[in-house]
């Protein structure tokens, strides 16, 4: 088996967004919204340089798609635990979307856990898309203010990204990583 290189430009932006997580939580904790938004939007700068970075320079590693995706949760459930201490009142009339989005986050680590013992790291195109318009979203909450329809948006294809993954995990027989999506998996099942 190739030893891969995990020492690399997207992996260390990937472990800043790891190292970081307990300095943005403790920004909830005392109450500053103004740096919480400042690190999580550097964080979500970070993580698209990190999957760009690695696609363009071939540094894509088992290791990196692992910890990206780690990185990646961790900024989320930052997220929403900022929105929630600092934005629930602009998001109050659709704050039940939001939950069902976290319920299906949740269940996808679930089913991951529970059926592979790992941590789910499929990167999916659903997943990306989403991701980028929720980082949007975020951005846009956090410097001007609530967006319904880009919030709209956001939860649509959070949904499908998830359901979507939750598929792929109980369709497969191990846990696979970097997957484009539901097409192609099941493309290579019939072959």
């Amino acid at each position: 088996m190739k030893k891969e290189n995990i020492y690399n430009v997207p992996n260390f932006l990937s472990f800043y967004r790891l190292l970081t997580f307990p300095l943005v939580l403790w920004f909830i904790y005392v109450g500053e919204d103004n740096l919480f938004a400042l690190f999580l939007c550097i964080n979500l700068i970070t993580d698209i340089l990190d999957g760009l970075i690695a696609r363009t320079f071939n540094l894509k590693t088992e290791f990196g798609a692992k910890l990206d995706s780690l990185a990646d949760n961790g900024t989320f459930i930052a997220a929403f635990i900022g929105i929630f201490t600092f934005k629930m009142e602009e998001l109050s009339q659709a704050i039940w979307m939001l939950w069902l989005f976290i319920s299906f986050f949740i269940l996808g680590l679930l089913l991951s856990f529970l059926k592979f013992k790992q941590y789910p790291s499929l990167h999916l195109y659903t997943t990306k898309i989403g991701g980028y318009i929720q980082g949007l979203f975020i951005f846009v909450l956090f410097a001007w203010g609530y967006n319904a329809n880009l919030f709209y948006l956001a939860m649509l294809l959070g949904y499908i990204s998830h359901i979507e993954e939750i598929i792929i995990l109980l369709l497969s027989k191990e846990m696979v990583s970097d997957v484009k999506g539901l097409y192609w998996v099941l493309k290579e099942k019939n072959k």
